[in-house]
């Protein structure tokens, strides 16, 4: 896992990140053609008017091919929040998730935050294990219908 790289997200990599999204959910999740728009809406508002010294995005990648991703944006002055976590299956299992976790959250808390939010799916089990041990608390969860799809919505917290 050592030459794997975590470095800035580059405009450029925009498009893999709404195609994988669009991909592994539609296949894993059975979610509809819905999904992939709103990735690509988050992604272009990102990159329209984020702050750069509060908010960032991580690739992780390897010899020049993507793996992962991970942002950091301000849900409010105290409060930061993870989007657009994904790791492609050939790359889990290995302690990769748990670096960029670490690594959007150390940023999180050198940037002023005080806590941590994040939104996500009952089904993302390896994902949730992830921010359970790493002290993250979930504090609610509803069923929902999204993207073609009937989910459980949970959101968790930490306080950095």
């Amino acid at each position: 896992m050592n030459d794997i790289l975590i470095r800035p997200f580059r405009p450029d990599d925009a498009p893999w990140l709404v195609e994988q999204h669009g991909r592994l959910y539609q296949r894993n999740e059975g979610f509809d053609d819905t999904f992939a728009p709103l990735v690509e809406r988050i992604l272009a508002d990102f990159m329209a008017s984020h702050d750069p010294t509060r908010e960032k995005g991580w690739i992780a990648e390897r010899d020049g091919v993507r793996l992962g991703s991970i942002f950091c944006v301000a849900l409010n002055g105290h409060t930061a929040k993870l989007r657009l976590f994904l790791l492609m299956p050939e790359a889990r299992g290995q302690g990769l998730g748990k670096r960029m976790l670490n690594t959007c959250m150390g940023f999180a808390r050198d940037s002023g935050y005080r806590d941590m939010a994040l939104w996500t799916h009952e089904s993302h089990r390896a994902a949730c294990a992830l921010y359970r041990a790493s002290g993250w608390q979930l504090t609610g969860s509803k069923k929902v219908h999204s993207f073609g799809c009937d989910l459980v919505e949970q959101s968790w917290e930490i306080r950095l």
